[in-house]
């Protein structure tokens, strides 16, 4: 294993411990009473989910796949292409 192998493993270990406590941080998607009751978007956070800390966590959580994704195609490459 050459440095790069092991601080691309380290990124990997960190990116998918920051994926776990996005998601976890994150509320559910549960309607409950409100699909009952005809409550939608039609609220405060509903108009503004753009600057909710959901909409925040979520935008984050995207970021941290597509990094996750991109890391683990690169460190693979790397891997093949050294040996």
């Amino acid at each position: 294993m050459n440095a790069f192998e092991i601080v691309g493993g380290i990124l990997l270990i960190l990116s998918g411990i920051l994926i776990i406590a996005l998601v976890m941080s994150q509320q559910g998607r549960q309607m409950g009473m409100n699909a009952i009751n005809g409550s939608s978007s039609e609220s405060y956070f509903g108009k503004n989910r753009g600057r909710t800390l959901d909409a925040m966590l979520e935008r984050w959580t995207k970021v941290a796949a597509i990094v996750f994704f991109i890391l683990t195609v690169v460190v693979n490459v790397v891997a093949v292409v050294v040996k």
